[in-house]
């Protein structure tokens, strides 16, 4: 070829080589060549590129029920820049009975290869915990006949060793279930099963009882019959109990008139605790030395607080040496009382 025609073709880039150059294109832009879907006899071509970009998706699930678990996955496309598809999941856990609540969101993209190019998406996982407060439920104990309020747990050795009298008032609330054996403490149990002297009284003896053992930790030691004394036919007390260490000699008796609802007069509280008081000085000077005991109680079971107001009167004016030496307990009776004085 001549000389000067040889140097013209060098001077321009041929057309081989600048279509190469279009086409080649960005490095970073993915391209792909499909068939045509118009007419598959045409042999034509459609050049394309895909665009879309990852999704995410967030689920949050709450639930009655104790735990709850939801799920959400989104998936994207592949994209020009040779990053897989894209998911997300959210998970959220609940454990409605501990109030712990965790939540955990993974996105994981995946792997593409391009031109001998590979590109790896990362895994980022994320947790998060909530703490919820709960109150505390209180409850009652089980094995318990009655609601006790008023004064509880102020009888201990002060007012055992004082030769002082001592007054203390409350109340006990049988509600609707009234009397159930099943729910009374040891002691009260094993008063029922050994009876009394005077059948009558047995089940305030029972909630007299009861009230000690529940306020004041009373253990019983003897029931009426079984206490021993000097003179079998003297003056006796209802049960021993223990209190502090200390024996605890307990007398018992009901504050009701007939008809239950009847007014009672401070006359008729004159009358029971001048005779349970003076009962007392003679069974505590009839026990036995092996079941002496350091003081007594006089459990006076109420029905209503008319008959605690009048009790309170009438002992406001005894005379001082009937009353010393003695703690006088007055519990008025609420609810379905009615096994106590029929």
């Amino acid at each position: 070829m001549p000389a000067p025609a040889l140097a013209r073709l060098l001077a321009r880039p041929s057309s081989l080589l600048a279509l190469l150059l279009a086409c080649g294109g960005s490095g970073g832009t993915t391209t792909t060549e499909s068939a045509s879907t118009g007419d598959s006899s045409s042999g034509t071509t459609a050049e394309t590129t895909s665009t879309s970009s990852p999704t995410t998706s967030t689920s949050t699930a709450t639930s009655d029920e104790p735990t709850s678990s939801s799920t959400s996955t989104t998936t994207g496309e592949l994209t020009d820049t040779g990053v897989g598809p894209t998911s997300e999941t959210t998970t959220t856990t609940g454990d409605l009975t501990t109030g712990e609540l965790s939540t955990t969101t993974t996105t994981t993209s995946s792997t593409s290869t391009t031109d001998d190019t590979t590109t790896t998406g990362d895994t980022t996982t994320s947790t998060s915990t909530g703490d919820t407060t709960t109150g505390d439920t209180t409850t009652g104990e089980p094995g318990e006949l009655g609601e006790l309020s008023g004064d509880c747990g102020l009888i201990d050795l002060m007012e055992l060793e004082s030769p002082e009298p001592f007054v203390f008032t409350g109340a006990i609330d049988f509600g609707v279930v009234g009397y159930d054996y099943d729910l009374l403490t040891a002691g009260g149990q094993q008063i029922y099963d050994e009876g009394n002297l005077n059948p009558g009284s047995l089940y305030s003896e029972i909630v007299a009882y009861e009230v000690l053992a529940r306020c004041e930790t009373a253990a019983l030691l003897k029931t009426e019959a079984t206490i021993v004394y000097t003179n079998p036919m003297g003056k006796k007390t209802d049960f021993l109990a223990e209190i502090d260490g200390l024996k605890v000699g307990v007398s018992v008796v009901r504050a009701v008139g007939f008809p239950k609802d009847a007014p009672w007069t401070v006359a008729q509280a004159d009358t029971i605790l001048k005779g349970k008081l003076g009962d007392i000085k003679l069974s505590s000077a009839n026990v036995a030395p092996a079941d002496a005991w350091v003081k007594q109680i006089l459990s006076v079971v109420a029905y209503g607080p008319m008959h605690k107001e009048s009790l309170l009167t009438a002992y406001a004016a005894l005379d001082p040496a009937l009353k010393a030496d003695t703690i006088l307990v007055i519990t008025v009776t609420d609810g379905d009382d009615a096994f106590i004085y029929n």
